[in-house]
């Protein structure tokens, strides 16, 4: 059953007849825009129970690869951005790929070129820049003034006696052309402002507004949620729609629109650039974020759960996702609280899958291999608790707990460390820790016990002092997790040779 609510958003259709589809291009990019656009049309179907489509426009031979097309179907299954049709997995609809649909497309230019829905256009690019300038300089509008509209058969063929190849256009409808936007609300678009548009080159290569349409119209496409630099093709597409049904292709439904806002880069005076820091998503996948933390953070970019809440599931976004609840105004893209959604979700995990997810990183940076022994394993697992709570990210695991699985002939002291750490009475510090920690039982509290009153009662040290020798003689970095807590991870015999090989740097 649907509420009066979603019939604004279904219709007469029921819910689990949405249709609904992300167009990447495998291009080897995928842009925090990208994904937040292909979250909320997932999340649209997810929530009514419909169908999400992806298909891949691939018809720009010049940028799109073989290995683009693969990262992009890695990356949305990173994510979790399951889809119901596609090019992996078939359908009712396909083929999935643009690339393998131009006898498609042919057929349907040659159908609406026979209904007088398209004509060819023999116009040069010389005459069509001196008539705009014209239009331009009498105060006209300056798109394409319809010209070869009702020419002749005598002068269609002297075009063609001169050897021009005609362009396809659309013939627009003279009269406004007014659709009810799902984020925008009711949007008009004037007849003298919505030109015949081009849909096949001149060598017969279709073009993004003939087969974008095409496609949602065969794939019954119900829904179309994409982003606002999409907003001024959308008449010409309403129009086409309107073409197709009258010539019995597709359904004869034209789609609602959802025309998402603009992700504006950190300063928020334009929109984010794929060149500007933080745009791609293979960053966020190298430097370790979780998909849910990256999602629940693209969600923000527009929408809201509730208005004093920012960290949710995706389960709960879909029970939530409401289209009309998008906010149309720019949404500003931020660094940090992106870090910060992440960080929640960090410590949101359980601790045995936190471990879990840190392996692949430390197996990357040879700390682990990628199925670790049992007794790495423990030490894995004991060693979340201590960090769990200060990391933003997954691959910050190799800095923070690398030092416990390298081994002797692999450890080093970060420079920096030792020159500000490792002077002065720092010697005596780690001389005295080893001569205390050499018969101590092995755990957290007697360690640190016995440290205690080797440094601060022993040698009269501030704590800052005392330890900080310690801390970079078994870690190597000025940073670590819990210092009593990591000496009895490391192990008794490791961590005396790691103060013993600190200790002849200071001689």
């Amino acid at each position: 059953m649907t509420d009066r609510a979603d019939k604004e958003v279904l219709g007469d259709l029921e819910p689990h007849q949405v249709r609904v589809r992300f167009p990447p291009s495998p291009t080897g990019l995928l842009t925090v825009g990208n994904i937040r656009s292909a979250l909320f049309n997932w999340a649209f179907a997810r929530h009514y129970g419909g169908k999400l489509v992806l298909r891949i426009e691939d018809t720009d031979t010049a940028r799109n690869t073989e290995e683009g097309y693969r990262y992009t179907l890695e990356s949305l299954q990173w994510l979790g951005l399951t889809w119901d049709e596609g090019p992996d997995n078939g359908g009712d609809y396909g083929p999935y790929k643009q690339s393998e649909r131009m006898d498609i497309y042919a057929d349907v230019v040659a159908k609406l070129l026979a209904a007088g829905k398209a004509y060819h256009c023999y116009c040069s690019q010389e005459e069509l820049d001196q008539r705009r300038e014209a239009a331009r300089s009498a105060g006209q509008h300056s798109g394409y003034d319809g010209h070869c509209r009702t020419i002749t058969p005598e002068q269609i063929q002297a075009y063609v006696d001169e050897g021009r190849r005609p362009v396809v256009r659309l013939r627009m409808p003279d009269r406004p052309i007014v659709f009810d936007d799902l984020v925008r609300g009711e949007i008009t678009f004037l007849p003298e402002n919505l030109g015949d548009y081009v849909l096949v080159r001149a060598n017969g290569y279709p073009l993004y507004p003939l087969v974008n349409p095409v496609d949602d119209a065969l794939m019954e496409i119900t829904h179309v949620l994409r982003g606002e630099d999409l907003l001024s093709s959308t008449p010409r597409q309403i129009a086409l729609y309107e073409a197709l049904a009258e010539i019995g292709i597709g359904g004869g439904r034209i789609p609602k629109f959802g025309h998402l806002p603009f992700v504006m880069g950190t300063e928020g005076n334009k929109k984010l650039s794929k060149r500007d820091p933080g745009a791609g998503l293979g960053e966020y996948m190298e430097r370790g974020f979780l998909p849910e933390g990256l999602l629940n953070y693209l969600a923000l970019l527009g929408w809201s759960i509730a208005e004093d809440r920012d960290v949710f599931t995706m389960a709960e976004m879909v029970a939530a996702f409401d289209i009309r609840k998008v906010n149309a105004n720019s949404a500003r893209f931020d660094p940090k609280k992106c870090e910060a959604i992440n960080a929640a979700h960090m410590r949101m995990l359980p601790p045995e899958e936190f471990a879990q997810r840190m392996i692949p990183f430390l197996a990357e940076a040879g700390l682990l291999p990628a199925q670790p022994s049992d007794e790495q394993l423990a030490v894995l697992r004991g060693v979340v608790p201590l960090v769990q709570e200060r990391m933003n990210a997954l691959g910050e695991s190799v800095e923070m707990v690398g030092f416990l699985f390298v081994d002797d002939a692999s450890f080093t002291i970060d420079p920096d460390a030792a020159a500000k750490v490792l002077t002065g009475d720092a010697g005596a510090v780690l001389d005295a820790s080893a001569k205390a920690l050499a018969d101590v039982e092995w755990t957290t509290a007697a360690i640190e016990a016995a440290l205690r009153a080797a440094l601060i009662d022993g040698l009269g040290l501030k704590p800052k002092n005392a330890f900080g020798p310690v801390r970079v003689a078994i870690s190597g970095r000025r940073i670590s997790p819990p210092l009593f807590e990591s000496l009895e991870l490391l192990g008794r015999e490791t961590s005396l040779r790691r103060l013993e090989q600190a200790r002849r740097t200071t001689s």
